[in-house]
């Protein structure tokens, strides 16, 4: 259904009067006539009915114009909404660990683009110890990391998590069977940076099943491990999803260890007061529930319920 000629319905129904509505839209009286005339065709019922005092709606010319009252005011609405956001302006600062950079910053990126075409977007990829440091000093105004931060002047959202998983080039020798986490006593684990979220809990696990000084090499930087990886350096901890193409072309394969580290966290974190930088936070929500969608349960599971902002 044409919104133009819906627009035209609401003004004559207003108006009472073809010739008023013409001169309101800045048309012909025949161009009124022939735009209600297809309206009626289309719903299949008579909208007006037409005497020497003017026109008048029939019965089923008042419904109709509830519904499309209401369909005016939704544009109108939407309208306003996308004016109000291309018009934004100014720069936010938004600080992301490196697994937000190789698996949804590029679509999030792309949407505020087209949404905030005025404002500058200014990207810094850290470790999330880091970044929860500058965005405390208010160096950013929002970051994507692995941690809840909790302080008067922070708020957080956890937005996903990503399964872990031992992966291994197939080729290596690492790439056997293995009983449990304590038959990777003597193998070269790779991992996130020291002390952060994930390195202390993979740490903590392995320390559990009796691996007391586990040969940790932490890195921190999702190509440098997917490197060391393919060369056969060691066994790395990270999601699956960091590196599924190459575990698709079968580079890579995932280690068959019932134990698995905790899963890796998405956190949302950005600093109260910032203008308009919740409807970033509501972007990134958007952005992450398509994206796993797209990847699936295996990859990503979203925080529930992934409350909106």
């Amino acid at each position: 259904m044409n919104l133009k000629f819906l627009e035209t319905f609401v003004w004559v129904a207003r108006l009472k009067s073809f010739r008023l509505t013409a001169d309101k839209l800045f048309t012909t009286q025949a161009s009124i006539s022939s735009r209600i005339a297809v309206l009626e065709s289309e719903l299949g019922v008579k909208l007006f009915l037409r005497d020497s005092r003017g026109v008048s709606l029939t019965p089923e010319g008042l419904k109709v114009l509830d519904y499309a009252e209401q369909m005016m005011d939704t544009m109108q609405a939407l309208k306003q909404s996308i004016e109000t956001r291309s018009s934004k302006a100014g720069r936010v600062r938004i600080g992301v660990m490196d697994t937000v950079i190789h698996t949804w910053l590029s679509p999030l990126v792309a949407q505020m683009t087209d949404l905030y075409p005025l404002v500058e977007i200014e990207l810094v990829a850290d470790t999330s110890l880091n970044l929860c440091d500058q965005l405390q000093k208010g160096f950013l105004d929002l970051i994507l990391q692995t941690d809840l931060m909790r302080q008067e002047s922070v708020r957080s959202l956890e937005l996903a998590s990503h399964p872990m998983g031992w992966i291994a080039a197939s080729n290596s020798l690492y790439n056997r069977e293995y009983s449990g986490i304590a038959d990777l006593a003597n193998e070269r684990i790779i991992t996130y940076s020291k002390n952060s979220h994930p390195h202390q809990e993979v740490l903590a696990l392995m320390q559990a099943n009796g691996v007391l000084a586990p040969r940790l090499n932490c890195v921190n930087s999702v190509s440098a491990i997917t490197r060391l990886l393919r060369d056969g350096f060691g066994i790395g901890a990270l999601p699956p999803v960091l590196v599924a193409e190459e575990l698709a072309r079968g580079e890579l394969t995932l280690l068959d260890i019932d134990q698995r580290p905790p899963d890796l966290q998405v956190v949302v974190s950005w600093r109260v007061g910032v203008e308009w930088v919740e409807e970033i936070v509501a972007l990134c929500q958007q952005v992450l529930e398509e994206y796993a969608q797209k990847v699936g349960e295996h990859y990503i599971v979203l925080s529930k319920p992934l409350a909106r902002i």
